[in-house]
């Protein structure tokens, strides 16, 4: 991981696919760019079967929660928070009437305990060929050694 100036690349997340970080600190609050089911250090999408074209030939929403959720897990460590202070979760779905059913069953095995806020919409399509991507907003518990004074 490298941070700088409440920034944070993740070395085990899948890299960006612009110039963004994975995460970015403001107080207490950690704001995750959107993040997706992709592999790092390679162009391979769990649950997504491509021709040779690149055109998407066969998809497992089930697969790609998994992963996504992996890798959200993934810049949450690195950034120095966890999954359980996750406070609000925003999720691009590419095929809502196909996918949500699946994937409102595995948020809520994930979510079990503690849920966040959370809203899903539906997106024509995202950068790469995924069909689900996740936008969040956790906490960062601290000691109180870096909360200001006079």
């Amino acid at each position: 991981m490298s941070k700088q100036n409440d920034v944070t690349h993740a070395s085990g997340a899948p890299e960006p696919v612009g110039h963004y970080p994975h995460a970015r600190r403001v107080d207490n609050l950690l704001f995750l760019s959107g993040i997706g089911p992709r592999v790092r250090d390679s162009n391979a999408i769990p649950g997504v079967g491509l021709d040779a074209d690149g055109r998407v030939v066969s998809r497992d929403i089930e697969a790609q929660c998994h992963s996504v959720f992996r890798n959200v897990r993934q810049v949450l460590q690195e950034a120095g928070s966890s999954w359980d202070q996750l406070v609000d979760v925003t999720v691009f779905l590419t095929h809502m009437q196909e996918d949500f059913a699946i994937y409102n069953r595995i948020y809520a095995e994930y979510f079990r305990d503690n849920p966040p806020c959370r809203t899903t919409v539906e997106v024509k399509s995202l950068p790469t060929p995924i069909s689900i991507e996740l936008k969040c907003i956790a906490t960062i518990v601290t000691d109180g050694s870096d909360v200001g004074g006079d």
